[in-house]
C-alpha cells in the first residue's frame, strides 16, 4: 500500500497560490541564465534524516509518526522503506537522492553479512531508479555510528579499524558505481581528536591522506569516474575535526596530492559552526576550483550545534546562489537537503512541507541572484573598487613585472599611498534589499 496515497504530486502554482502542497517559486522548467531551474539546483533528498530519523534526541524518545516502519531493522523492512522513499521523491519531483550505506541497509554481524544486506537493498534501489528516473547524487559510508569508530576510521589509532573502514568504503563505492552515483562523499564524522595529549596528529593526517589515495586508486580500478567530495565540518562529535572548513580541506588535499580528484561538499550549518558564512565557504571553494556540491540546511544561531534545519531564509539562499552562479554552478553536484523536520513535526506530511519550503527558498534565491547579476550594479562597484589593479602599477604587479626593490623605488618616488575611497557597505546592503 502506498504510504502517501492522499498526497498528490507537488506542482508549481506560482507566488499567489495558497496551497501548502504546491511550489510557489520552484518551476523546474523555468530558464535562468540559459539553464532550467531543475538543472541549476539539482535537488536531492537525503535518505538518513528523511527516512531514518525518528525524532529521538539525547533527552527524549522517538516522536515521529512513520506508519511504514515495522519496528525492526530487518532487510525486509529496509526494502519496503526504499519503495516509500521513492514514492515520496517522485511526488516531490526531486531528481536526486543521497545515502550512507547504513541508512539504506542494516549492518550485519560481520562485514560479509553487511555487504550482502547492502546488495539486497541495492537491488530494490536499482529497480526504483529505473521506474522513476530518479538518480543517485552521491553515496557514502557511515564510519561514525558503530562503536568500532570511537577513535576515528581512517585516523583511528587501531590499524584493524583502518582496514575495516577500507573494506566498508570499497563496498560503498561499488554500490555507488552500480547505481550510477555521480559523486562519492567523505564526511569524516570522527576523523579528529578530543584531546591532543593522546593524539599523534601528523600520523593520523598521514593515514587519512593514504586512505583517500587508496580510494582514488580503487576508483580507477573499477572505473568509477564520479567526483570525490570532502564535506568540511569543524567539530561535533569531536572537539576538532581535520576537515574543519573549506580552507583546511583544500590545504589537506594539496598536501596529499588529491586536488585533481576531489572537490568539496559544503554545508551551511557546518560553515556557521566554523565561524564562517555559507557565502564565504562557497566563494573560497569556488576561487580554488573546489566547489562540488552543497548540503542545504541552516542552523539556529542561538544554538552551538548542528541543528540541520530546512532553509527558509531568502537572504541565505540568495547569497548561496550568488556564489554558485559566480563560480559557474555545481556541475555534477547538487542542492542536497541534509536537513530534518523538527522533533515536534511528527506527521509524514511535514516531510513535504519541509522540502517544499526549502526548494522554494532556493528557487527564489536563484531568481534573485540572477536578477542581481543581470542588473550589474554590484559587480560594477566591485570592478571599480579594484580598478587600480587593471592598469599601471597594479597591472604590472599582477603580471609579475615587479619585486620589492622596484616597488620600493616606485613609492619613494610617489611619496604616499592614498586608499581614501569608501567601501560603501551600507549602500550595497541597501542595494541587495531592493531585489529581496
Amino acid at each position: 500500500m502506498a504510504a502517501f496515497s492522499d498526497i498528490p504530486q507537488i506542482q508549481f502554482e506560482g507566488p499567489d497560490s495558497d496551497n501548502p502542497l504546491a511550489f510557489r517559486y520552484y518551476n523546474p522548467d523555468e530558464m535562468i541564465e540559459g539553464k532550467s531551474m531543475k538543472d541549476h539546483l539539482r535537488f536531492s533528498v537525503v535518505y538518513w534524516h528523511t527516512f531514518r530519523a525518528n525524532g529521538s534526541d539525547p533527552f527524549g524518545a522517538p516522536t515521529l509518526n512513520r506508519p511504514w516502519e515495522d519496528g525492526t531493522d530487518s532487510v525486509e523492512n529496509a526494502q519496503n522503506r526504499v519503495r516509500v522513499a521513492f514514492e515520496f521523491m517522485e511526488k516531490l519531483q526531486a531528481p536526486f537522492y543521497a545515502f550512507h550505506d547504513r541508512d539504506i541497509a542494516p549492518e550485519g554481524d560481520s562485514m560479509a553479512e553487511s555487504h550482502d544486506n547492502l546488495d539486497k537493498i541495492a537491488d530494490v534501489l536499482e529497480e526504483e531508479q529505473k521506474r522513476t528516473g530518479i538518480k543517485l547524487l552521491w553515496g557514502t559510508a557511515n564510519m561514525f555510528s558503530n562503536p568500532r569508530f570511537m577513535h576515528g576510521a581512517a585516523t583511528s589509532c587501531n590499524a584493524d579499524v583502518f582496514a575495516f573502514a577500507a573494506g566498508q568504503v570499497k563496498k560503498a563505492m561499488e554500490v555507488t558505481l552500480r547505481l550510477g552515483g555521480e559523486n562519492y562523499v567523505f564526511w569524516g564524522g570522527r576523523e579528529g581528536y578530543m584531546n591532543l595529549y593522546n593524539t599523534d596528529m601528523k600520523r593520523e593526517m598521514d593515514h587519512l591522506g593514504q586512505f583517500l589515495n587508496m580510494a582514488v586508486a580503487y576508483a580507477d580500478e573499477i572505473g568509477f569516474k564520479g567526483t570525490f567530495l570532502i564535506e568540511p565540518k569543524p567539530k561535533e562529535p569531536t572537539k576538532h575535526q581535520y576537515d574543519s572548513d573549506a580552507a583546511a580541506c583544500i590545504n589537506f588535499l594539496r598536501a596529499y596530492g588529491l586536488m585533481d580528484r576531489f572537490k568539496l561538499n559544503i554545508e551551511t550549518n557546518h560553515a556557521t559552526l566554523a565561524g564562517h558564512t555559507m557565502m564565504h565557504e562557497l566563494d573560497y571553494a569556488g576561487a580554488q576550483d573546489c566547489l562540488g556540491s552543497i548540503d542545504a540546511n541552516t542552523g539556529d544561531l542561538l544554538l552551538g550545534w548542528d541543528t540541520d534545519q530546512f532553509p527558509t531564509d531568502i537572504y541565505l539562499t540568495t547569497q548561496c546562489m550568488m556564489a554558485i552562479l559566480k563560480h559557474g554552478g555545481l556541475g555534477d553536484g547538487g542542492v542536497n537537503f541534509d536537513a530534518k523536520v523538527r522533533r515536534e513535526s511528527i506527521d509524514p506530511i511535514d516531510l513535504f512541507h519541509a522540502h517544499i519550503g526549502g526548494m522554494d527558498a532556493f528557487a527564489r534565491g536563484l531568481k534573485i541572484a540572477a536578477a542581481i547579476r543581470a542588473e550589474g550594479g554590484l559587480q560594477q562597484f566591485v570592478d571599480e573598487r579594484y580598478s587600480s589593479w587593471d592598469t599601471g602599477i597594479g597591472a604590472q604587479i599582477e603580471s609579475g613585472k615587479h619585486d620589492f626593490n622596484s616597488l620600493s623605488t616606485y613609492m619613494l618616488d610617489k611619496g604616499e599611498a592614498d586608499p581614501n575611497t569608501s567601501g560603501r557597505q551600507e549602500m550595497l546592503e541597501n542595494h541587495i534589499n531592493r531585489f529581496i
